[in-house]
């Protein structure tokens, strides 16, 4: 029986979520789409510069990257 009333609950909970969702407009996807990409070449860059800054340190060259 717990099942079932969880299995209600669930229901229920996503009702809600797709009645307060919406689709968002294209300039706010295009920001956010924005925003991501620079998150992800920023964190890039970062691995880049510690990964150089490691080699320099461990290896006394670049050839490890």
């Amino acid at each position: 029986m717990n099942i079932i009333s969880n299995i209600q609950t669930f229901i229920n909970n996503a009702r809600h979520i797709l009645y307060v969702s919406y689709k968002p407009t294209s300039d706010r996807y295009k920001r956010t789409a924005k925003i991501i990409i620079l998150g992800i070449m920023l964190a890039g860059v970062l691995g880049l510069i510690i990964a150089t800054i490691v080699s320099l340190l461990v290896y006394g060259n670049l050839s490890f990257i």
